[in-house]
């Protein structure tokens, strides 16, 4: 009878197991054994060679690029924790009305109806020398000549990846928030506690998981994008995302490769910290 239980269990993990075998282990083995492969101008060459990691590793323009991908990353999610934890925090105990609260958290998703490259091109018009905001500034008399670090900058990236993204902040905090018990918060006001002190000592460390869950999502997306910082910088600005594909183009595959693993380890690395600080599975 336990035999028959085990099976059983075995047949129903099948499916799934099966799925994640295909779509995600497959994949990435293909990647890392294709990183150690030689490649010329029109073929891959199966070697066993560590000359890709050695070009990577030893070349400044990788660590210059890396740097500035991370940058974006911790910038970006900084800015999303902030705006995210205030938007959840407001619709969470601010609004009462259960349908209001959800009408406000279908409005934070009316941008996601679009495509991100839509959402993206919006803010060029807007952002330009000659665009909305330089006219605006300069006919209320703010500035003299237009504001050249508006558009094809690191800001105009930073600003499109929180504009993209700051909804897979806000999704998870909000989740959090509204599991908590509102007698907690009853019962720190009639300790005598600020509203300060309820938000630092309660309801911070209770929405833990949720602010893990959407650093998450939010470092490990700007880390391996790449089509954000190519429209918004004007070939200003670099990331290791766009210096894959930049490879692929050359169809330098097993340089893109390497750079994939390297990246894949690196988030790998700072997705194991997260979760070394917060218990992920309280929110699961």
């Amino acid at each position: 009878m336990n035999r028959v239980k085990i099976w059983v269990t075995y047949l129903q993990v099948a499916p799934l197991a099966l799925v994640f075998l295909l779509f995600l282990i497959v994949p990435i083995a293909t990647i890392v054994v294709v990183s150690f492969f030689d490649y010329n101008t029109t073929q891959i060459i199966p070697a066993f060679l560590l000359q890709n990691y050695e070009e990577l590793l030893l070349s400044p323009v990788t660590w210059r690029t890396y740097q500035q991908t991370i940058q974006f990353a911790l910038i970006t999610w900084a800015l999303t924790l902030l705006i995210g934890f205030t938007v959840a925090y407001f619709v969470a105990f601010h609004v009462r009305s259960p349908t209001m609260q959800t009408v406000l958290f279908l409005l934070c998703t009316i941008p996601f109806w679009t495509s991100n490259v839509i959402r993206m091109i919006s803010w060029i018009p807007f952002l330009g020398r000659h665009g909305l905001a330089n006219t605006t500034l300069m006919n209320l008399g703010l500035i003299k000549e237009p504001l050249e670090f508006l558009l094809y900058s690191d800001f105009s990236v930073v600003l499109a990846y929180v504009h993209l993204y700051t909804l897979f902040m806000v999704v998870p905090i909000f989740n959090s928030m509204m599991r908590i018990d509102r007698s907690l918060l009853e019962a720190a006001r009639d300790a005598g506690a600020s509203g300060w002190q309820t938000l630092v000592n309660v309801i911070l460390p209770l929405c833990k998981p949720g602010i893990a869950i959407g650093s998450i999502f939010v470092v490990t997306i700007v880390m391996g994008d790449f089509v954000t910082v190519r429209m918004m910088s004007g070939g200003l600005s670099a990331s290791v995302g766009l210096m894959m594909a930049n490879a692929m183009s050359l169809l330098q595959y097993p340089a893109a490769a390497a750079n994939a693993v390297i990246l894949l380890l690196l988030v790998l690395f700072i997705v194991a910290a997260m979760m070394r600080l917060v218990d992920i599975r309280k929110e699961l």
